[in-house]
């Protein structure tokens, strides 16, 4: 082929290669001092036909100081231990693992203890956060107490939880403009519970079904009735309405006491 193009006249290429391919040398440059591609590079000569050029073997990829580069960058060491599972775990900004969950202690102390002292009044903000911890607690409470003497009633528990929850959330909201949630329901009458959690242990004592265990447990429910409604007339503004809802209420915690006389 380069006899060809010779002979086609084509004098002012005599000076190059026959085939008329010019090798040039890349222009970029590895920082690190290497060769193109990092490394060191040897070249060797090959002859084919009059000419040489210059032809690299594989390029060794050993990118020098680059690698080492990355070593020099601290990174913030994050703890192991379990306990790092319910903290911000080292990264900022990141809320706890139980206040994602819903999981508040403050607030459930401070709800009750609302419970506790029913004389107290009621801050009508106390529900914007409704939780679930604190209710679910206080149910599972009182129905180990009553297993613990001697009553299997968990299911009766769950039952009349459900169903009261319900009706109540219905009556509620038929009764009050404002209108409250399923969730806000539950949590309302879970922590107002906890006299009847706290009479459930005795029965783990001593046999309530006698005159003073049915002093006690119209006691226990007068008095979760009455937080319970206080809590719902603050929360929805329903002042003058709060013996309409203290009856439904009474009802509904009636059955608990039940559970645990007889």
């Amino acid at each position: 082929m380069s006899a060809i193009f010779q002979n086609s006249g084509h004098s002012d290429h005599s000076g190059q290669n026959p085939d008329y391919l010019q090798f040039y040398q890349t222009q970029y440059s590895d920082p690190s001092g290497g060769g193109a591609y990092g490394g060191s590079y040897h070249s060797q000569q090959r002859s084919t036909g009059g000419y040489s050029t210059n032809m690299s073997p594989t390029p060794d990829l050993n990118y020098g100081d680059y690698n080492q580069g990355i070593h020099g960058t601290q990174m913030n060491p994050q703890p192991t231990n379990w306990l790092a599972a319910f903290g911000s775990g080292g990264l900022e900004g990141e809320p706890p693992l139980l206040e994602e969950l819903g999981i508040n202690f403050s607030h459930i102390k401070t709800k009750s203890f609302t419970v506790l002292n029913p004389l107290r009044p009621v801050d009508p903000n106390i529900m914007d956060d409704t939780d679930l911890a604190g209710p679910l607690v206080f149910c599972l409470a009182f129905g180990t107490f009553l297993l613990l003497s001697g009553k299997q009633h968990f299911g009766y528990v769950y039952g009349v939880a459900v169903v009261g929850c319900s009706a109540l959330y219905i009556i509620l909201n038929l009764m009050s403009p404002q209108g409250v949630d399923i969730p806000k329901t539950a949590s309302v009458l879970g922590y107002c519970m906890l006299p009847l959690v706290i009479l459930s242990s005795l029965s783990t004592l001593f046999v309530l079904n006698v005159g003073l265990g049915y002093i006690l447990s119209v006691l226990a429910i007068a008095w979760c009735t009455y937080s319970s409604s206080g809590f719902f007339t603050a929360v929805l503004g329903m002042n003058d309405q709060r013996f309409l809802v203290a009856y439904p209420v009474g009802l509904f915690y009636g059955c608990f006491a039940l559970m645990i006389v007889f």
